[in-house]
């Protein structure tokens, strides 16, 4: 039996977005503290759009986040279209999904490449590997340029964009312009064999750790899901996007500002891992190949291969978007026109965002301003499975000196590529 004392008090978790604390407490070997802690203030974006006309909406969620500003876009104005009856053309839908994919390669090359690499050659952060790895860290630079001017071609800018709105789009790319984004994907493949390579050399620095789990994402029978689809899980069963709330099931915990979520098991995962647990089989041919190639089969319960199934993601993201280039070509882009009609009713949206499903859902008057609305992010929807994996996770690994027990924890944590400012919405307060 392990006799190792333990004393962990993170404050704060480094390399992800916002702030989330671990504490660990034993003592002779026996655990007697173990907590995923979330402590940032509530953001309140629910409250802010009440009141607010149907035509701006999408544009407040939008600055939930920073990173996922495309998603809840997108989510926003499918929401809004869902509650007015509004319908949009197949060219629409097809630039949305150059839309998502480009937030999700933007997202994951950073977070795979920024934040995740570090860990794995034994850096502090991304600045000393400049130095150390400068050929791997302008590859990645590179790829992260290209999702992000593909953001600025499909949605006007990187973040927070202004060209989506409900009913399509107020300004479409010129044909030039996604002839010249193809173009550059296909002339990107060395950096991204390069970056696969690194991969794989680097993939026995990887945790071996598993704790089976619950994996939510939505699925589509046309493709990889992300802009559309029902709700699914890996235990089997499906539900439209209109039945969210039996499946996430929001609860408080004492540690954390930010709800919590479970559904059929006591917790559940989001994100690339869990795509790829529940849709793999419709990747692409190359992307089946990468995944093959550094060790990701499905199912798998490791939590640390998020940061793989990120990139095997980008690999597929990045073919799927020649793929609609080349319809859009094919069928040639036009000037739409489209009107919105104010009327009252309930509208559920949802799409795939870096960290996971994504749901909004608003209600409107007849005049077309919002009167209710919900958002539960992705990270919500993790926060009560990193803290059982650590629960599982560390009683393996207590034996071990404390700084390397604090580096799988951060590591953990990290995998899950985490919005924790995005998720925080419950304040308790005790009136004296």
């Amino acid at each position: 039996m392990s006799k190792a004392d333990l004393n962990i008090d993170i404050h704060y978790v480094t390399r992800v977005e916002g702030h989330g604390n671990i504490v660990v407490d034993a003592k002779g070997g026996k655990l007697e503290k173990v907590e995923w802690q979330v402590p940032e203030a509530p953001r309140y974006f629910e409250a802010m759009v009440v009141g607010q006309k149907w035509d701006v909406l999408h544009h407040i969620t939008s600055r939930i986040c920073g990173i996922c500003s495309i998603g809840h876009t997108l989510a926003s104005v499918k929401t809004t279209e869902a509650a007015m009856g509004i319908e949009v053309s197949e060219q629409t839908e097809l630039l949305r999904r150059l839309a998502i994919q480009a937030e999700n390669l933007q997202s994951h090359t950073l977070h795979v490449g920024y934040l995740v690499l570090p860990d794995l050659v034994g850096a502090g952060s991304v600045i000393p590997l400049a130095s150390s790895h400068p050929e791997e860290v302008g590859l990645v630079i590179r790829l992260h340029r290209l999702s992000n001017e593909m953001s600025d071609i499909i949605c006007g800018r990187t973040t927070h964009p202004q060209r989506i709105v409900p009913g399509g789009f107020t300004k479409l790319p010129t044909t030039a312009q996604l002839k010249e984004l193809r173009d550059r994907i296909l002339a990107a493949e060395g950096d991204l064999a390069a970056f696969e390579g690194l991969l794989k050399a680097l993939a026995p620095k990887i945790p071996n750790f598993t704790r089976e789990t619950e994996y939510v994402a939505l699925t589509d029978k046309r493709e990889y899901a992300l802009y559309d689809g029902d709700i699914a899980s890996s235990l089997g069963d499906k539900a439209p996007v209109s039945e969210y709330l039996s499946w996430t099931n929001e609860y408080l915990v004492p540690q954390s500002t930010a709800k919590y979520t479970k559904r059929r098991k006591d917790s559940l995962m989001v994100g690339a891992l869990a795509r790829f647990n529940v849709n793999h089989s419709q990747l692409g041919a190359r992307a089946k190949k990468t995944a093959a190639n550094l060790g990701l089969t499905a199912p798998c319960h490791n939590p640390y291969m998020n940061s793989i199934a990120q990139f095997v993601e980008i690999v597929d993201f990045l073919d799927s978007t020649v793929a609609i280039i080349d319809e859009l070509s094919k069928r040639g882009l036009k000037e739409e026109e489209f009107k919105v009609t104010p009327k009252a009713g309930r509208g559920i949206g949802s799409v795939e965002v870096p960290r996971g499903i994504l749901f909004h859902d608003y209600t409107y008057d007849a005049n077309g301003f919002c009167t209710a609305a919900n958002c539960i992010i992705p990270t919500n929807q993790n926060h009560a499975n990193i803290q059982l994996d650590m629960e599982k996770l560390v009683p393996t690994i207590m034996d071990k000196p404390q700084k390397e027990v604090e580096l799988a924890l951060e590591m953990l944590v990290r995998a899950y590529d985490p919005c924790i400012s995005c998720s925080t919405h419950y304040l308790k307060v005790n009136f004296k």
